[in-house]
């Protein structure tokens, strides 16, 4: 990391103009191809500035994106884009850690029932020991924070990693909810498969990235 002074100004987080916000400001509204195009450019310029600039205070402020700009803006700007891409995975990693930092107890839970049936999961992950709510708060700022400041493939690859425990701790109280409430234990199960399938994806963005072609 530097610390002392580089004679310029530190890269400034690239702006984000969704289509939303681009009407409300008297703009055109792009059509899909700009889209398409914004949402790639944006997640490269994110992450390229991020891991050029080895500023620790610029890391933080990305990790913490969606407290200031919001989950459904980024949604707008990345949530439509294949889950194997660079805006893809970035929007899984934010959606991952916004979902944790607003519901830590639902997670906590979810994760701790999921431990023992995938123990090389969850040491991968690498969440602090007892997994509770701050440790797991925790363990997405740092997934994050690798993204911008450290491998990003291995970034990539403990969330996917967390995401399996999370599943298979949401199939295991699905079970047990099973008995008395079918219905709530149904949604259960699709929320497991949900988060299973985020997991392959992310796997995938690691492999891709490795490979160069995580665009």
């Amino acid at each position: 990391m530097r610390n002392e002074p580089s004679g310029r100004d530190n890269p400034r987080r690239p702006a984000f103009f969704s289509p939303a916000a681009m009407e409300t400001q008297g703009g055109t509204v792009p059509d899909p191809a700009q889209v398409t195009e914004i949402a790639h450019e944006t997640a490269a310029v994110l992450v390229g500035t991020g891991r050029a600039a080895e500023d620790p205070e610029l890391t933080e402020r990305l990790v913490a994106l969606v407290d200031e700009l919001g989950l459904s803006t980024v949604a707008e700007l990345w949530a439509d884009r294949p889950a194997r891409s660079l805006p893809g995975a970035l929007w899984r990693l934010y959606a991952l850690r916004e979902w944790v930092q607003r519901n830590p107890e639902e997670a906590s839970a979810d994760y701790a029932a999921g431990m023992r049936f995938t123990d090389v999961n969850h040491v991968v992950a690498g969440v602090a020991e007892p997994p509770g709510p701050a440790e797991l708060q925790a363990l997405t700022d740092a997934v994050l924070r690798g993204v911008f400041s450290g491998d990003l493939d291995l970034a990539l690859q403990r969330a996917a990693a967390f995401c399996r425990v999370v599943s298979a701790g949401r199939a295991d109280r699905a079970h047990s909810t099973d008995v008395t409430d079918r219905e709530a234990a149904g949604r259960q199960t699709r929320r497991a498969a949900n988060m299973l399938t985020t997991a392959e994806d992310l796997e995938a963005g690691a492999h891709l990235w490795r490979a160069g072609e995580l665009t």
